[in-house]
């Protein structure tokens, strides 16, 4: 894959969980946090020692965001309603899209072969796991979408890849959250498994957070499908 001239660098956070790791986590950040949000939870996830698995946590760049009243944060795309599938950045989300490609393709070229990397992000930052992973050219290890919904759903089925239509997803929400309506992750939900998408499902009662039960879920899910890398 040649990825377009102009996608731009993310600076990132690494941590790896054992030496000479074979496998990537890309783990997205949510609206106006930055990559250190989640690199804690790597001690949590009670990973085993093999096979090495190395997370990057990249930044967001800083844009205006139009539902804060134009205040610059890091953010992966622009937020225009409350409504979220309405009125959507698409061009922003597609140049979100083209940097954590650049960033697929950079663990791929440090040995880590594509069917080990994940995608994952919480909220915004897992909108973009789901809209990047679900086009890539290339068979992807998996995707964790945490607190989230599916961006630009109406051009996923001429935009899907398929490298990916068996990509094992894992989705969860917050049956609290107030900020993205478990509505709209289980419309998501819905609209992904009708597509053949194998969506393993989970809500946890808390508000647009993460808990440690989830986090032992992620870990578990992590082990399961990475564990013959």
């Amino acid at each position: 894959m040649i990825l377009p001239a102009s996608a731009p660098p993310l600076d990132a956070i690494e941590l790896e969980s054992a030496p000479d790791p074979r496998c990537a986590v890309i783990w997205m950040h949510g609206l106006g946090a930055d990559g250190h949000d989640f690199v804690p939870i790597v001690g949590e996830l009670n990973l085993p020692p093999k096979p090495g698995i190395r997370f990057i946590f990249p930044h967001a760049p800083m844009q205006p965001v139009t539902i804060n009243g134009g205040y610059v944060m890091r953010a992966w795309y622009d937020v225009l309603t409350t409504e979220f599938t309405h009125r959507e950045d698409a061009k922003g989300v597609r140049a979100s899209q083209r940097a954590i490609e650049a960033l697929i393709e950079r663990e791929h070229s440090r040995g880590i072969e594509l069917q080990n990397i994940v995608l994952a992000g919480f909220s915004q930052g897992g909108a973009m796991a789901l809209h990047t992973g679900l086009r890539y050219p290339q068979r992807l290890g998996g995707i964790i979408a945490l607190s989230t919904y599916l961006p630009l759903a109406s051009t996923l089925s001429e935009e899907a890849s398929p490298s990916n239509v068996d990509v094992p997803i894992f989705m969860a929400h917050g049956t609290h959250d107030p900020v993205i309506p478990l509505r709209l992750a289980m419309a998501s939900r819905d609209l992904l498994q009708a597509a053949g998408y194998p969506v393993q499902w989970h809500t946890y009662p808390m508000p647009h957070s993460v808990c440690m039960e989830e986090i032992a879920d992620i870990g578990a899910w992590l082990r399961r499908h990475l564990s013959s890398s």
